[in-house]
């Protein structure tokens, strides 16, 4: 018998990838999506998608739904991809219940959700972080500004909020986009980079599986999630910090510390992300199989992920978000036109494409031409004028 496991959201990031992971170590995967949505998961015959209330409309009855359907099931975990289910499952199947969350409950959960205490965990880590205030203080340092949630989502009356971040050029600025967000804000002087990642498996608050990417291109240059990310080794400059963050808050799960590179070579701390974050891809076509370690580690107390060895290096490239890249570039420049085309363009026996794999053409397809569409929506493509994307 396959133990069941579920995960969600279908559309995160993560979502194809973590459940090719997980149905290739032999587990039976459902996985819930938001009602009305057709998410490119749906065309796995590997995996079986449960609709439940969209959270943005009603995230208490969305979280009982998600309770009941783990029940239903008898899923010996949950894994939740995306901060909308880290917090859904948190409120439906926290610390105390019989199910096993493999991601944050509880305090763990609020850290994953709050930037303002990863900062304070980052400090005490030894990670630089950049200068913080709230909007009711004067802004740090010189402009221009990043003024964004202090949280990932926020529940409003029933429904949950994932607040966009802008950019404001001047203090006004700062408190008018401070102002239209409405709840709890963090004002920080952007620093310009070249993002990184370190990524891993937390057992007892024990960093395990350490592993690293750096990205190469992004939606849209100016700023945004990346299109293409190479892997790294793990900077010896952040190896001990991250590893002490994960030890002072005694996470357990997967995680993923978040980095900008600045120009003098100095690291900076942006966040922490407690669950699957979007190039899983690269993680799987190097055998580091995080979502199936994090279920086995909640699963057997005993369980110490076999880490690959001499994993390849590799650049994992989203198809969608290249062709945005592209797109982005021969329109409103940002970035030489002719060494990004030839760049995009070009693939080389080191590349690997996220969310594709042999007998699953259909989703790549879908997910390529769904990413391109909901890119090249004249509302998205407004905003993404005035926002840097997030990464997943």
């Amino acid at each position: 018998m396959k133990p069941p496991v579920l995960i969600g959201f279908a559309d995160a990031l993560a979502g194809i990838e973590s459940a090719w992971c997980l149905a290739g170590d032999g587990f039976e995967v459902h996985a819930f999506a938001r009602r009305g949505s057709r998410p490119a998961l749906s065309r796995s015959r590997a995996v079986r998608i449960i609709d439940v209330v969209p959270p943005e409309e009603n995230a208490l009855e969305c979280a009982a739904e998600i309770g009941s359907i783990t029940r239903e099931l008898g899923a010996a975990a949950v894994l939740p991809l995306d901060d909308h289910a880290v917090w859904l499952c948190d409120r439906a199947l926290g610390t105390g219940r019989p199910t096993v969350v493999a991601g944050p409950t509880g305090r763990h959960a609020r850290l994953a959700l709050d930037k303002r205490e990863q900062f304070q965990l980052a400090r005490s880590a030894g990670l630089a972080v950049p200068a913080t205030a709230d909007a009711d203080e004067p802004p740090p340092g010189e402009g221009p500004w990043m003024v964004k949630s202090a949280l990932a989502v926020e529940l409003r009356g029933t429904r949950l909020y994932r607040p966009l971040g802008r950019i404001a050029a001047d203090p006004r600025q700062v408190t008018e986009i401070a102002g239209a967000m409405g709840g709890p804000v963090i004002v920080q002087s952007l620093i310009k980079g070249v993002g990184e990642g370190v990524f891993g498996l937390a057992v007892h608050g024990t960093a395990a599986a350490l592993s690293g990417h750096r990205r190469i291109r992004m939606m849209n240059p100016q700023g945004s999630g990346s299109s293409a990310c190479r892997s790294v080794p793990v900077a010896a400059d952040v190896t001990g910090a991250a590893q002490q963050l994960i030890s002072n808050s005694g996470w357990c799960g997967l995680f993923m510390v978040e980095l900008l590179r600045d120009a003098a070579g100095k690291p900076w701390f942006m966040e922490l992300n407690g669950r699957a974050w979007g190039s899983m891809a690269l993680a799987r076509h190097r055998g580091y199989r995080y979502p199936s370690w994090a279920v086995r580690s909640v699963l057997d107390p005993e369980f110490v992920p076999a880490e690959p060895h001499e994993p390849p290096d590799v650049t994992a490239r989203h198809l969608g978000r290249e062709l945005i890249h592209l797109g982005t570039v021969l329109a409103h420049g940002g970035a030489p036109r002719l060494a990004t085309a030839r760049a995009v363009l070009t693939v080389r026996r080191s590349d690997r494409w996220y969310n594709y794999r042999r007998g699953e053409a259909g989703i790549f397809v879908r997910d390529t031409w769904a990413t391109v569409r909901a890119q090249a929506s004249p509302k998205i493509s407004a905003a993404a004028s005035r926002i840097p994307w997030r990464s997943g």
